[in-house]
């Protein structure tokens, strides 16, 4: 039987718990997960570059344990992408009705790229659907407490960004 092999895209900007929800729901579900992390971000005040983001990820999933995770860097159109690691499902998460816009729109395009790539959206766990990492980032910005909303591994990293000086 063909290994069950699914790909997790995403800025991760930071990560959420939200987002390590998935993460880790996913990887139940599929043989191996592969996040793709997007080398590069159009988001506004983007915080971490893409190998901070890769690196804390993978520090994460380390810790609980999840060794059918890979982190990889996203460089090219996420169909590309599926194609090059043999992937035939893509996951993204959607919290409400506006994700569920935008991701739709996504998934239809990257079926006319690619129709043998299906999307499967998964919400996060109730207690997480309002986390988002814009608002993460801007929390971070003012000084505010991130902890109830991302990793272990990013917390540490904005609280030595905090100390650097480049958290405000």
């Amino acid at each position: 039987m063909a290994e069950k092999l699914a790909v997790y895209p995403g800025t991760f900007d930071p990560m959420t718990k939200g987002h390590f929800d998935l993460i880790e729901r996913a990887s139940r579900i599929y043989d191996r997960l592969i996040v793709a992390v997007a080398a590069t971000s159009n988001k506004a005040g983007a915080i971490f570059s893409y190998e901070d983001r890769v690196a804390m990820i993978r520090e994460d999933v380390a810790k609980a344990g999840l060794a059918n995770v890979e982190v990889r860097v996203l460089d090219t159109l996420l169909v590309e992408f599926c194609r090059r690691e043999g992937a035939r499902v893509v996951i993204r998460g959607v919290r409400v009705y506006s994700d569920f816009e935008y991701e739709f729109q996504m998934a239809l395009t990257n079926r006319r790229l690619a129709p043998e790539i299906e999307t499967l959206f998964m919400m996060p766990s109730e207690n997480l659907a309002y986390v988002t990492a814009s608002t993460v980032r801007e929390i971070a910005h003012y000084g505010g407490d991130t902890a109830p909303f991302v990793t272990e591994a990013v917390q540490k990293r904005i609280a030595e960004l905090r100390r650097d000086g480049a958290g405000r």
